[in-house]
């Protein structure tokens, strides 16, 4: 088994991490796309916000695994890092309708399960601040995702406020 970490942007070089606005409407932040000759195994998934949502309204952020691929900013090999020096690169499918970030198009999703969801209050219900949100599913609990499928990090926000998010996964 690989480890590997991707976030919803290109790896940081000479510049820091960028967060990344929601928008307004659902939008995919981070899709990682499964190879058709191998299944990932979740090991956790977070995301932080630059500031709550200011409206009375929630946001919603869903860990999904779905059949069909949103249009992405596609991501290249160093965006995808494995977390031990010295492994293989990853296998999932890197492109424009694969592992990529920032949405442009959802199309329209088919069969799909919910890994996690979490409810972000907004700034004028209750909420005053959102400490950074992370996941670590307990060894025999991890989801596995099936071949050919597509992992999303997806949100819905009635405010844009600005994301940062990551999936790890074992290949």
């Amino acid at each position: 088994m690989h480890r590997y970490k991707t976030w919803n942007g290109p790896a940081p070089t000479t510049a820091a991490q960028v967060a990344v606005t929601t928008g307004t409407s659902i939008k995919t932040m981070l899709q990682v796309a499964t190879p058709s000759t191998r299944q990932l195994q979740l090991i956790s998934w977070g995301f932080s916000l630059t500031a709550p949502p200011a409206t009375t309204s929630t946001g919603i952020v869903e860990l999904l695994d779905i059949n069909t691929a949103a249009t992405v900013t596609a991501h290249v090999a160093a965006g995808v890092q494995p977390l031990t020096p010295g492994q293989p690169a990853s296998l999932v499918t890197l492109g424009a309708s694969a592992t990529g970030y920032t949405s442009s198009n959802e199309n329209t999703p088919g069969n799909s399960r919910v890994h996690d969801v979490v409810e972000v209050p907004g700034l004028t219900a209750g909420g005053g601040g959102l400490a950074p949100y992370s996941f670590q599913w307990m060894p025999d609990e991890r989801p596995i995702i099936d071949v050919s499928r597509f992992l999303r990090v997806r949100v819905t926000f009635a405010a844009a406020v600005s994301m940062i998010t990551w999936i790890c996964w074992d290949e």
